[in-house]
């Protein structure tokens, strides 16, 4: 009988021009991680690296904010994801280091306890009438800010 990896939890710190992430399995042991840019060619190496855990999930913090471009480009590659709140990562930071001091490896890492043990995270999804309508909004709001101006 074929022996079952275990699903993983990868935690992602994300930024404008890099990511850093951990790859952790579901007894958090840390088994991977690295930073990555967040170019094409980076991009792919990302998914290159974590091939070797295809039964996982993707745990990024600000999927609305800032983790928002890297979220949605792994959606379009049909992983799975769950949005990490700042919030929970930063108290899982200092639970976790014994102080509150912000690298992006433990960023990293703490999105990943957060993935790993935290039920109930929202996963990020495609809608599409949700994004038409944010650009409906968002030109409504650009029309009254030239009107104002």
């Amino acid at each position: 009988m074929e022996e079952q990896v275990p699903r993983v939890v990868i935690g992602m710190d994300p930024h404008k021009r890099s990511v850093t992430i951990e790859v952790m399995l579901a007894d958090e042991t840390v088994v991977g991680g690295g930073r990555f840019d967040t170019t094409v060619e980076d991009y792919q190496e990302t998914l290159a690296f974590v091939a070797g855990w295809p039964d996982r999930v993707w745990a990024i913090e600000g999927c609305e904010g800032i983790g928002r471009h890297i979220a949605h480009r792994l959606l379009a590659d049909g992983q799975d994801i769950v949005d990490v709140p700042a919030k929970l990562s930063a108290r899982a930071r200092v639970f976790a280091t014994g102080q509150g001091r912000k690298t992006d490896a433990t960023d990293a890492h703490s999105v990943a306890l957060v993935g790993t043990r935290m039920a109930g995270l929202r996963p990020v999804v495609s809608d599409a009438q949700l994004e038409v309508l944010q650009l409906l909004v968002d030109r409504r709001r650009c029309i009254g800010d030239e009107h104002t101006r």
